[in-house]
């Protein structure tokens, strides 16, 4: 495969698919990189070490299965996330939503990441650009790179999964080094307190954009043990040891700046694995941007866009996002992600698993490598869109239990209960 542009709006063929490192190494990327790290010492600075710990595993476990689920459909169909979202409850103009909403949140996690980015870069040439400047740069430098595509991505996964997770090492063993573990284990938190529902929602919102677009990377999977593998892989070494050495971390530092936490642990090396760990994620956060936009244009318009074009576009505005302070909004951005995904996989799932609506089309057109045409293809999938609105309104307002699950749990229930009594 030499470009991803080849695919955005089809099947990708099965002659074309990956070994297994070559596509888990990239989503394992997506949870060994600085979103994760500073998920971790948000945790670790507002919560207990065991209340942290739970919220990691109730998180990790929701994100589990729904990113096995889904991430099997994109491999079995080769298809992305927002495309495969037209067969499974939404129809084309639903999916077109699927997309819009996939590019916004990518959009977000890039203005993010490139302000962490720019943060980083400006500390290191002692202000002499300034923020805004040095996220401008940043910003442009990262969107030109994305150009070269999914093996651009695969190449820097190779170098920064590897480096991120060393120097993540590096700065443990020589913080913790001067502490007493287990006083740092018992100790209280010292930032604003954070529940372990919220908490457990925050990790859902720091990875369910992860799981909605698995489909964009296991489209090249070959096997769903390869599915399975990779997505405990990432949780793993995600989820439970960078957020894990994140919070302990930054308890010992009395800190969730994690451009403080490399700059005091590891100095100028810190600081360059988060300008590279920064340029590999944001490399998969327009790469999947682009493929929502695509799939919207293509749905509303049959028009298919280049995909340079459109990554010109989005990186420009999520580099915009970020020279603007989406950064000082962190926490409550992985909110709001906690409880819009989750209802949109929930339907997703129970669509192609449970109720099957339009397997039998998209089997006999995958015989053919084609995709189901124009009359097998719903314009619009009201009760797909309704029972996602419901499930993140009440996992917004809901103070009971976990949000992002009760968001989920909403969705699927409502979405299977309409189609049951409303049966075409």
């Amino acid at each position: 495969m030499e470009n991803i542009s080849d695919y955005p709006v089809s099947r990708v063929p099965l002659s074309v698919r990956l070994p297994f490192f070559n596509v888990a190494l990239v989503h394992i990327g997506m949870l060994t990189a600085l979103d994760q790290f500073m998920l971790g010492a948000v945790l670790g600075h507002s919560m207990s070490l065991g209340d942290a710990m739970l919220a990691i595993i109730i998180g990790s476990a929701i994100f589990g299965v729904v990113t096995v689920g889904l991430g099997y459909a994109g491999m079995q169909e080769g298809l992305s996330g927002s495309l495969l979202a037209r067969w499974c409850g939404f129809g084309r103009l639903g999916s077109v939503f699927i997309g819009a909403i996939i590019a916004v949140s990518l959009l977000g996690w890039f203005g993010v990441q490139n302000a962490v980015f720019a943060r980083s870069l400006n500390f290191a040439l002692n202000d002499r650009l300034g923020f805004g400047w040095s996220a401008a740069i940043s910003g442009t430098a990262l969107t030109l790179l994305v150009a070269f595509g999914f093996r651009a991505l695969k190449y820097t996964a190779k170098i920064a999964v590897p480096l991120f997770i060393c120097i993540v090492g590096y700065i443990s063993v020589m913080t913790l080094m001067g502490h007493d573990i287990r006083e740092l284990i018992n100790a209280g938190s010292s930032g604003e307190p954070v529940t372990i529902s919220a908490g457990a929602t925050m990790v859902v919102g720091g990875c369910i954009v992860a799981s909605l677009i698995t489909p964009d990377m296991t489209r090249y999977s070959r096997t769903g043990k390869h599915v399975f593998w990779m997505t405990l892989m990432s949780i793993v070494v995600g989820e439970f040891i960078v957020n894990g050495l994140a919070i302990v971390i930054a308890r010992a530092l009395n800190t969730a700046d994690v451009v403080t936490i490399m700059a005091q642990s590891a100095g100028g090396v810190g600081l360059a694995v988060v300008i590279f760990s920064t340029l590999r994620i944001n490399d998969i956060n327009l790469y999947s941007s682009a493929l929502g936009i695509a799939n919207a244009v293509e749905g509303i318009t049959g028009r298919k866009l280049n995909y340079r074009s459109i990554t010109l576009l989005i990186g420009l505005l999520g580099t915009l996002l970020s020279v603007i302070g989406i950064l000082d909004r962190f926490v409550d951005f992985l909110t709001l992600l906690g409880v819009l995904f989750p209802p949109i996989i929930g339907v997703m799932l129970v669509d192609y698993y449970v109720l099957k609506t339009h397997r039998v089309v998209l089997f006999l057109s995958r015989k053919r490598g084609e995709l189901p045409n124009n009359a097998q293809t719903p314009y619009i999938g009201w009760p797909a869109i309704a029972a996602s609105l419901v499930g993140s309104t009440v996992g917004a307002t809901m103070s009971w239990g976990v949000p992002a699950f009760t968001s989920l749990l909403v969705a699927s229930l409502l979405y299977w209960l309409i189609n049951t009594i409303y049966k075409p």
